[in-house]
């Protein structure tokens, strides 16, 4: 479960995403830097595209950061509920499969003044939140990073939202070692939007 406590959301370094894009090998590409002229509240929307209810179909690596290519799927729902106007939002996970179920509890949080989202997370088997993950969208791509003990050693989490369409999004997560020079993915998830 430590994976998945890491998984989706879910974390910790409240540092504005250049830097981390930086940690993370990634150089911010001038098409995606933010408009110091952008309104603060501009941002607070970002997750309203995903309010209702996904069927969400999740592969999850079983090991991370050993070298494992064996990969366990999960079936289940995500119900996202608005709060506070938009500036925040709760996401439930439900899902099934061979290796067991997870059930996740997400509160993303908009800061107006870092213009940033924290994603803190939950899952039933600990109860408890983890470190948040921070982060923000540009041209519709969500990307948040912390950083996590795993296996008792220090790791950068990237996670990153991504959407095809209105009823598509796709969520993937990966773990780096090595200050961000390479990352291993280990979560993918894709939700369609359900008819209900």
């Amino acid at each position: 479960m430590n994976a998945v406590r890491v998984c989706i959301l879910l974390y910790g370094l409240m540092a504005s995403t250049h830097p981390l894009q930086a940690l993370a090998g990634e150089k911010p590409r001038e098409s995606e830097k933010v408009s110091s002229s952008s309104s603060p509240s501009e941002g607070q929307h970002d997750f309203d595209f995903e309010i209702g209810t996904w069927r969400t179909h999740l592969r999850r690596l079983q090991h991370p950061l050993t070298g494992s290519t064996t990969w366990v799927e999960y079936q289940g729902t995500s119900v996202v509920r608005k709060v506070w106007n938009g500036r925040a939002n709760l996401v439930e996970l439900d899902v099934t499969g061979p290796a067991g179920s997870i059930q996740g509890l997400s509160l993303r949080l908009y800061n107006p003044d870092s213009r940033q989202w924290s994603l803190n997370f939950s899952n039933s088997a600990s109860g408890t939140l983890v470190a948040p993950m921070i982060g923000q969208f540009t041209r519709g791509r969500g990307e948040f990073y912390s950083q996590e003990t795993f296996n008792g050693r220090a790791i950068f989490v990237r996670f990153v939202i991504t959407c095809s369409n209105a009823d598509t999004c796709h969520f993937e997560q990966a773990f780096s070692q090595d200050g961000g020079k390479n990352w291993e993915i280990n979560w993918i998830a894709t939700d369609t939007r359900s008819p209900f």
